[in-house]
């Protein structure tokens, strides 16, 4: 058995959390982590710190929030920690070479896709997002480009026809972390070599905002679908009814053909609205001040609102 390593951690979200608490629970010595600064969140914006950061000093872990590891004060504080390996999950902060060339065994990153597919901000919806039939993670050896090293190893899992984003990100969030020891094992023995990846099958991943999640009806009933699924639990498909938001959190395919955004039918069933092509039954929604329900309980109380020929999204 190889010696236990000094690991520096860096990531931010509950995905990386996972990870973080994988090494804890290793003979590793995990010497310091890093994550964001602390950002507002809440109805009350106040500063709250990240899952990584609250997991850290749970266990006693000292926490570094630097805004950039561009700058020499905060390389040679990394520096200080002598890392044998530096481990990076979902950090949100690009790495320079400075920083990859400190720690011993280089750094180490889990990425939630099977690259070269997805390389970037958000490939667990991107996947979704697209039909692909399959996701995974990958741990790969860094490089100063985004998401561009060495492939390490790979774990795969099925995409299945009502994964969500967060359902999928949960399972990743599993496979995740014993991809990584065993990726730091095989480094530690010296025995890992990475695969260059194939910059010609290379996908890119955009950070999702709330804008791309408004549903344009005139798009085909089963690329929104999967839109729906990829974007719950966030940022979460909308449109509007009567000018007022309308979220939408799951839907199915429907049956029928009508004006982009028209109420073909509704029952206990769901709302079918009529796409560009197809139509799309929606099956859960959230009204204004509401909270999110089955539409079969929004149908038994409001059913006026939702009468065949309404128009969604005016």
């Amino acid at each position: 058995m190889t010696e236990p390593l000094r690991i520096v951690f860096a990531g931010t979200p509950e995905f990386a959390a996972t990870h973080l608490q994988a090494l804890l629970a290793s003979p590793h010595s995990i010497v310091a982590a890093y994550t964001q600064p602390d950002r507002p969140a809440g109805r009350g914006q106040k500063l709250a710190p990240s899952p990584v950061k609250q997991l850290a000093a749970q266990h006693g872990i000292a926490v570094h929030q630097p805004p950039s590891l561009r700058n020499a004060e905060a390389q040679a504080e990394l520096a200080a920690l002598r890392p044998d390996l530096l481990v990076v999950v979902a950090y949100g902060l690009i790495l320079p070479q400075a920083v990859l060339d400190i720690p011993r065994l280089g750094c180490i990153n889990s990425h939630a896709s099977l690259l070269p597919r997805w390389r970037g901000a958000a490939p667990i919806q991107r996947a979704v997002e697209a039909g692909d039939a399959e996701s995974g993670v990958t741990v790969m050896q860094m490089e100063a480009g985004l998401d561009t090293g060495p492939m390490l190893l790979k774990v795969h899992t099925p995409i299945s026809a009502a994964d969500t984003g967060g359902s999928l990100h949960d399972r990743l969030a599993e496979l995740g972390p014993p991809a990584v020891l065993q990726a730091i094992a095989g480094l530690a023995a010296g025995n890992l070599v990475g695969e260059v990846q194939d910059d010609d099958l290379a996908t890119y991943a955009h950070k999702l905002n709330k804008d791309e999640a408004r549903l344009d009806w005139s798009r085909p009933a089963v690329e929104l679908e999967r839109l729906v699924r990829a974007f719950n639990p966030w940022p979460i498909c909308h449109s509007t009814l009567d000018g007022a938001p309308l979220k939408v959190l799951a839907a199915g395919l429907g049956a029928g053909q009508g004006a982009p955004g028209t109420v073909l039918a509704a029952s206990k069933d769901g709302l079918t609205v009529a796409c560009g092509e197809g139509a799309l039954r929606l099956t859960r929604l959230q009204l204004p001040g509401g909270k999110p329900l089955n539409f079969a309980d929004l149908f038994n109380s409001r059913r006026e609102q939702f009468a065949v020929g309404t128009v969604l999204g005016r």
